[in-house]
Order: structure tokens, then sequence, then C-alpha cells
């Protein structure tokens, strides 16, 4: 940790800032660790939008009247100028009133919270009560706002209203997760404890009924949906400037992502003739090493622990060569989800680390076996040296950042960059030696090169090429290209093809946000730094928008 400062006027506008974001969207200040708001939930409502939105306002005319102090403050005025700029903007295009995808939008997120909630006491679970009862109200005000935008001409796209109903109906159902969520409550058979768990109970019937209810609302949205999936060029375009923290040639990315993705493709072929030979194909080497038993894992039980071993085992290598790493930060809890929706996803630790970071596996009632191979960069990219590392480090830095930088301020194109960086980071070092272990991270490489293609050309109606159909990219085509260079089972491609047509410019950010970090890496050893300290510098910043990462970490 850096020497502790002072801190400044600048600061405590941040400080106040993210308290009200704390009070005025409680499910966020728990994902983000923030005690005192676990009973509580967020107003999703066009009033709690507005009001959100006036926070942002009215942090952003605050910092008008303040000079920075110190380089800590430059970093942090830039950022909350842009982080909350943006928050305006989506407001005033109206993106909060068709917020639907399958994997994070309310439907998702009114879920999701409960995994993240302290459940160790009665009082634990007297808040989560609490949460559950309330939850009709917050998705009745989800519902009102996607009714506000669908008379606004903001309908979602009928693909994601028609997600969001499948969604819906399995929480609704009588066997949903919030069923089995409340039955597995650690509680005594003291009266006191009798009346938390019939809350409890009380709160999985309410929270079914919601689902239940918001299920009702979509299919009525449904035929008022727009079947086009396309965001088009401008809607796009600020999309993507959220997720990066960065402005970029969209027409540029778009043929770079073509050549990236080719150049990652030689370079699987190159490793493929290693495993199977001289003219092997990368799909023969695939077909090699997804039959080879000591690369294959069966159930769950011996995935989880396969991640946990691969892990705990990163970080104790890493630590004081690579990397000065916290002593909070060397737990990181490796989990199945209670979901089963494809998903692999990271949650941050709580702002006294109380809670981990945790690596979620979301796994498909299909799915039973699991390729080390393949899978051994997504560890590295979920845990540690990407998001538990970065996420870890930033949450780390009381002495030296506000609680915005530490929990608040989160930008795709940083954190998602950084974890795709750090994938190709440790077969640079050497930790991704053997061919197999190689070719499984770039095929990570591939698929993100891939949606890089697919996310603009589809959005922005680019031609596609000759080889994918020609004439202008659509869904269909864009399936073809990512079934024939995402190497993951139907189940995990279709989840995948349905977040990018759904959740516009996010999926980008990861390769787009790699290729930001390599090149104000490349500037920052060119002035003199070693790895190792531009490391540590760019991760103790926290999250921010790359165009701020590069300005002042090069």
């Amino acid at each position: 940790m850096t020497t502790s400062r002072e801190p400044s006027a600048i600061d405590q506008v941040a400080e106040d800032y993210t308290a009200t974001c704390a009070d005025l969207d409680p499910i966020e200040a728990t994902f983000m660790g923030l005690a005192g708001h676990d009973h509580e939930m967020t107003d999703l409502s066009p009033a709690g939008i507005e009001a959100r939105t006036d926070a942002a306002r009215a942090a952003l005319s605050r910092l008008d009247d303040l000079e920075p102090g110190d380089q800590v403050d430059h970093v942090t005025l830039a950022a909350m100028r842009e982080r909350l700029g943006l928050i305006v903007e989506l407001d005033e295009a109206g993106e909060p009133l068709r917020e639907l995808n399958n994997l994070a939008s309310p439907v998702q997120l009114l879920r999701d919270v409960f995994d993240v909630m302290p459940t160790a006491t009665p009082q634990d679970w007297e808040n989560v009560a609490a949460r559950l009862n309330a939850l009709p109200d917050a998705l009745a005000g989800y519902a009102e706002s996607l009714r506000l935008g669908a008379s606004r001409g903001l309908t979602p796209a009928v693909r994601q209203v028609e997600i969001g109903i499948a969604d819906a109906n399995d929480l609704a159902g009588a066997e949903s997760f919030f069923t089995s969520f409340v039955a597995g409550a650690q509680l005594d058979d003291s009266s006191s404890c009798s009346l938390v768990r019939a809350e409890l109970e009380r709160g999985a019937t309410a929270a079914r009924a919601a689902y239940g209810e918001l299920a009702a609302f979509l299919r009525e949205l449904a035929p008022h949906a727009p079947t086009a999936d396309a965001a088009g060029r401008e809607r796009y375009g600020l999309l993507s400037r959220t997720f990066l923290g960065a402005t970029v040639d969209l027409d540029e990315t778009y043929q770079w992502g073509l050549e990236e993705l080719a150049r990652v493709v030689a370079e699987q072929e190159a490793v493929a003739a290693q495993i199977a030979g001289p003219g092997a194909s990368v799909a023969d080497a695939v077909a090699l090493l997804d039959a080879d038993p000591a690369t294959t894992l069966h159930g769950t039980d011996e995935l989880r622990a396969w991640m946990q071993e691969t892990s705990d085992a990163a970080i104790e290598a890493l630590d004081g060569t690579h990397f000065d790493i916290p002593l909070p930060v060397h737990t990181l809890e490796c989990r199945i989800a209670p979901t089963q929706s494809g998903g692999i996803y990271y949650t941050g630790p709580s702002d006294d680390f109380s809670r981990p970071g945790r690596m979620w596996w979301s796994v498909p009632p299909s799915v039973t076996t699991f390729n080390t191979w393949r899978e051994k960069t997504t560890v590295y990219h979920e845990g540690v040296p990407g998001h538990h590392l970065q996420i870890g480090q930033a949450v780390y830095q009381r002495a030296t950042l506000n609680t915005w930088r530490r929990l608040a301020c989160w930008t795709s194109g940083y954190g998602e960059g950084w974890a795709l960086y750090a994938e190709r980071l440790m077969a640079d070092l050497g930790y991704l030696s053997t061919p197999a272990d190689r070719l499984g991270m770039l095929d990570g490489q591939r698929m993100r090169a891939a949606r890089v293609v697919f996310d603009i050309g589809v959005h922005l109606g680019l031609r596609a090429p000759d080889e994918w159909g020609g004439g202008t990219w659509d869904a269909d085509k864009g399936w073809e290209f990512l079934f024939a260079n995402v190497n993951m089972p139907e189940a995990f491609i279709r989840f995948e093809w349905n977040r990018y047509l759904g959740w516009p410019g996010q999926a980008p950010s990861y390769k787009i946000g790699q290729r930001l970090w390599e090149q104000t890496r490349d500037r920052a050893l060119g002035s003199g730094s070693t790895l190792r300290e531009f490391h540590d510098r760019a991760l103790s910043m926290g999250s921010l928008p790359l165009d701020v990462l590069t300005r002042f970490a090069a």
C-alpha cells in the first residue's frame, strides 16, 4: 500500500456521492460490499432512475468549483467527470428505460444479489427476508420503467423480451432459486428464528409471484417490441464509450478485429500442429485434447476443486515475483453458481474483506464434463492476475483512494481488458507453457476477437466478409460466425450470442480494452518503467475509464 494521504475536498465529494448512491441503489451497495443496506431494495421506477441521475448531476456541479491538490485528485476528477457525465448522457438517451438482456439487467441482478449477501447469522437472514419481501415493489417499478420506455419508442428488441419472459418464468416456478435458497437457511428452532424463517418463506413466495407478474407484463410488451437486434451507430457509439471509458474509431476497430482474429487463428493452427502433428487442424487438436482423460474433469465437484487449486497456485507463484499481492487478496473462493445459465463471473470482496472475492461458474444442466486445457486461462482471467487481483488491489487502497475510486468506479474496458491482458500475460510469463494450455488461451483470445467483429458488425450493420455470407451482418450470419470461431458447447455459444445481441458494446470491451492496456504498457516501458512498476501503478489506481488510464498510467 502506498503512503497514506490526507483526504481532499474532491475526495469528500466522491465520498458523499458514494454514500448517496448506496442510499439510492442498495443492490449496488451490496455488490460493492458497503454495509448497512442489505435489508433495502433499489427503486427501479422512473422516479428512482431520476433520483440517481440527479445525484450524478449534483456531484458534477460540486466538482466544478474544485481544483485538484495532487495527482490522486487529478485522476479522481477526470474519472468522475467521465463516469458521472455518462450517467447523465445515458439517462437523456433513455437507456435505463429499456434495460433488458440475458445477463446484466434487473431481471437477473435482483436475483444475483442474493448470491453475495451475508447469511451467517439470524440477522443476516432477517436482511434477506426484508429484501425478498421488497422485491415485488422493485419489479413493479422496473415494469413501470419499461412501460415508459415503450411509450417513447424505446422498447428492447423482441429477442431480449422473450429471454426475459423465460428467465422470469424460471424464477416464478415452484422449484425456482428462491425456493431452494430460503430452504437452505441455517437457523435454529428458537422462536425468534422461527419468525425469521416464516418471513423468508413469505418473501420467497412474494418473489416468485412478482416474477410471474413480470413475465405476464413482458408477454404484453412483446408484440410492441422491434424485431431488429441492431442498436445503430449513434446508440452504439454512446454504449461503446460507456463500456470502454474511451472513444474509438468503430470502423477502424472492426477492421482491426478481423485482422486480430486472423492472427489468432494462424497462431492456433501452429499450436495445433504441435499437438496433433503436421497438417492437423485446430479441430483435430481439440478432439485429441478433449479425449484425453488427463485433461478432463467430471462433474461440478471436480470442477470447483480444480478451480480452487489452480487459483491458489497462481496466487502463491505470482506474489513477490511479478506482483505484490496484499494479504487479504490471497483469499479467493471458487464456487459453482446456483444458476445454470452458462456464465462464468467474479464478485469482488466487501469493503473490509469479510466477504472474500469469489469466482462463480454457472453450469448448464447439459454440461457434465470440463477440459482443463480449455479453462485454465479462464481461472487466470477471473482470479489472479485477472479480476480478483485488479479489484482486490483497488479495494485494499484505503490509505490512498476514496471509497468511490475503490468500490464504485467500474469500467468494463479497464476491468475486462485487464483480465484478458492477464491471460496473455500468463502465457508470456510461462504459466501456460504446454501447447495444450496455450491452445486454450488462444481459444479464449479467438472468441474475444470474434465478438469484436460480431458486435460492431451486427449492431452497426456493416458488411460481412464474403466467407460469412457477404451483405449486411445480422443475427443469423453472426450465429454461424460464432459457431465456427467459439470452441464451446452449443448451450454456451447460444448464451453468448444472445448476450451480444442484447448488450451492445459490452463484449468488445474485453479485447479492445486489452489492446488499450497493451498500448499503455508499451508507452510506460518506453518511458523507463519496468513491467512490475507499471502493473503496480496502474492497478493501484482502481478501475478507471481507459482514456484516464492512458493519460495517467503510461
